[in-house]
């Protein structure tokens, strides 16, 4: 686990962490695998007292979803802990992330609205009715749109992709993967939150919602193209930070993979 876990900052009081896609943040009731959480007691055994429920997250004031990669900051201390929680409440970090879905998003730039809340009986969101509703806001823009199949007759529009910045103006579980999948752009390799049925492909049907993206696509890829590139907030009343972390390489390849195509 250390060899693929990046630490891109550190000091006195804090630890910013490139998370690798497949890594749990904390502990689960169903899961008995190794997580983010045992990597920093081990390392930092100071955080191991740290937090509001240390037991079981020890220092984690934010999370990633598993196969969502990029950083996540971590507190060494009860003082900072709380310090980066009401940042956090208020809404004074901006949080950037890189994501890649299906289609030709139309609007360059455009803001989602839409509440998200748990649908009844499972641990899926969802932005119709359902139980604990709260607000989300997410804000987006296109960086770039790849259409490798452009030379295919009757291409298809589930062969395009775009690659968009998005800024999540709130924190609700899967904020990002169930805006996007509303407004008919999921994430690619995104499992839970893309098409369940069969769509059209230069190379035959190929089944939406599967990792295994190797038919009817230029790449494979066996996780969510979601990656947290950035986070930028006070660091102490004096000092303004801004930590990035690159593409992981499985990403950067297919980014370059759809150059080439494009």
């Amino acid at each position: 686990m250390n060899e693929k876990i990046e630490i891109l900052y550190q000091d006195k009081n804090l630890i910013a962490i490139n998370k690798p896609a497949g890594l749990l943040v904390h502990p689960t009731a169903t899961s008995t695998e190794k997580t983010l959480s045992d990597w920093l007691v081990k390392k930092y055994p100071e955080i191991k007292n740290v937090g509001d429920d240390p037991k079981n997250r020890p220092g984690i004031v934010h999370r990633l979803d598993k196969d969502t990669s990029g950083i996540i900051i971590v507190p060494r201390n009860q003082k900072y802990f709380e310090y980066l929680k009401k940042l956090f409440q208020e809404r004074k970090i901006k949080k950037t992330y890189l994501a890649l879905v299906w289609g030709e998003v139309k609007n360059k730039k455009g803001v989602i609205e839409k509440p998200i809340s748990l649908k009844p009986g499972t641990t899926k969101r969802t932005v119709f009715k359902g139980k604990m509703e709260k607000p989300a806001i997410t804000e987006y823009e296109v960086l770039k749109f790849f259409d490798p199949y452009k030379s295919v007759i009757h291409s298809h529009k589930s062969t395009t992709f775009s690659l968009l910045k998005v800024i999540p103006k709130t924190g609700r579980t899967h904020q990002i993967r169930v805006h996007l999948a509303s407004i008919g752009h999921p994430i690619v390799g995104d499992s839970l939150y893309g098409p369940k049925k069969p769509v059209l492909s230069p190379s035959g049907l190929r089944p939406s919602g599967s990792n295994d993206l190797s038919k009817g696509v230029p790449f494979k890829l066996n996780r969510q193209f979601l990656h947290a590139k950035s986070l930028e907030f006070n660091l102490s009343e004096n000092r303004r930070i801004k930590i990035e972390a690159g593409l992981p390489k499985e990403l950067q390849k297919i980014v370059d993979k759809l150059e080439n195509t494009n």
